[in-house]
């Protein structure tokens, strides 16, 4: 309940001050996230934030001409203005259609992979 109380407290306190907490997700590879917390000027853009954090420093891959970001999974544009507790994701391009991976993965389990478990198979005539 103290921690509660004390992120109350640090919510008021910012709002006084102008500042809002937002958390930055980044993804340069699959099973590897950077995450960040930052506490921006209210009314900042997504990409004020993104510049702020300094992560298109750190990940230079990362293009704001192309690439495309979300607030807490839906798609919105650089120039979105951020609100107390929002989730930047900064999206990276599908290397392969998930569709095609799907078939991809099925071919490359042959047969017996195919199989439910625990379902005997059909008998051969």
């Amino acid at each position: 309940m103290a921690s509660v109380d004390a992120r109350e407290a640090r919510q008021a306190r910012d709002n006084a001050t102008g500042l809002v907490n937002v958390e930055l997700a980044y993804s340069p590879a699959p099973r590897v996230v950077d995450l960040r917390s930052l506490r921006v000027p209210a009314g900042s853009s997504v990409l004020q934030a993104v510049r702020q954090s300094r992560l298109l420093e750190q990940h230079r891959e990362i293009d704001p001409a192309v690439a495309e970001v979300g607030l807490w999974g839906r798609r919105v544009g650089w120039h979105e203005a951020l609100r107390e507790g929002d989730r930047i994701e900064i999206y990276r391009p599908l290397r392969v259609d998930p569709k095609e991976a799907r078939r991809q993965r099925y071919r490359a389990q042959g047969e017996r992979g195919r199989r439910r478990p625990g379902v005997a198979a059909a008998p051969k005539p």
